[in-house]
């Protein structure tokens, strides 16, 4: 299963573009984020309002199957862009870990369980607990599971 065809619209921030760049090429075995050293996956959704595929690679953090999705932008003040898209089409997903992409559903979290994806996101890249720090925003915390 390949995830979905349309027009790819790479990142306009050249750090994402070319990391998610690198992965694909490398068949999902190049997967260390260039700054931290640490593994991210690349979630593939469609832009809600032109249509188009996009791409981004987050912080790897599974439990059990699931994977949190982080959106910190590195504690500033407003969600990343494709928070919007992830709200606008939970359902319409693909997650990267490896080398195969696979359907995923997504729903954003709140709360108790917020809190324990929270401290595992925390515990998979230390720095968004400081992100948290630097602003007044509650950074979203995506629950993205294999779609049936």
């Amino acid at each position: 299963m390949t995830a979905p065809d349309g027009d790819y619209v790479p990142s306009p921030h050249e750090m994402v573009r070319n990391q998610v760049a690198e992965y694909e090429a490398s068949g999902g075995r190049l997967n260390l984020s260039p700054r931290a050293r640490l593994p991210v996956v690349i979630v593939t959704m469609r832009g809600r309002k032109t249509g188009k595929i996009r791409k981004i690679a987050v912080m790897r953090v599974e439990h059990a199957g699931g994977y949190a999705i982080v959106g910190s932008v590195g504690g500033g003040p407003r969600h990343p862009s494709w928070y919007y898209n992830l709200i606008a089409e939970p359902a319409g997903l693909w997650l990267q870990d490896g080398p195969t992409p696979f359907r995923i559903c997504v729903r954003e979290l709140a709360g108790a369980e917020r809190a324990i994806w929270w401290e595992r996101a925390v515990l998979a890249y230390p720095p968004y607990a400081s992100y948290q720090d630097r602003t007044t925003r509650t950074i979203p915390v995506f629950l993205a599971t294999p779609a049936a």
